[in-house]
């Protein structure tokens, strides 16, 4: 049902609203200089580092070495790009020691793998 709510789109959004909110702020400190100004600034950031850290976490988690560990499981002739955007996946879902904690036959893994399979085989709008 909030399955928007993972997608890069809605990321992008959240970082657009809460820069204009930032920028629409500066602009009236500038030209009002009250002091509300700059403590609605700091909640401003502060909220959306709330809202936003959780969305990165994951990309944080995986150093490069890690990626091209993972990226060889791919044999040559299965990188393909429903190969790369499986990793992706990946890379964005699980950080490097959860993965490798990870049981991989577990069956909330195999449902990942499918949907995100479908995802990645889906053209979509874009």
């Amino acid at each position: 049902m909030f399955d928007f709510l993972e997608s890069d789109w809605f990321i992008i959004t959240l970082e657009i609203f809460f820069l204009a909110l930032i920028v629409y702020d500066v602009r009236k400190y500038i030209q009002e200089k009250k002091r509300e100004y700059i403590f609605n600034i700091v909640l401003t950031v502060g909220f959306a580092i709330w809202a936003l850290y959780p969305f990165y976490t994951s990309y944080f988690g995986w150093e490069e070495a890690q990626k091209v560990e993972l990226l060889n499981h791919c044999d040559e002739e299965k990188k393909s790009q429903l190969c790369k955007c499986l990793d992706e996946a990946i890379f964005k879902k699980y950080t490097y020691k959860e993965y490798i904690a990870l049981d991989k036959n577990a069956t909330g893994f195999v449902e990942f793998v499918k949907e995100a399979k479908e995802e990645c085989n889906d053209s979509g709008w874009f």
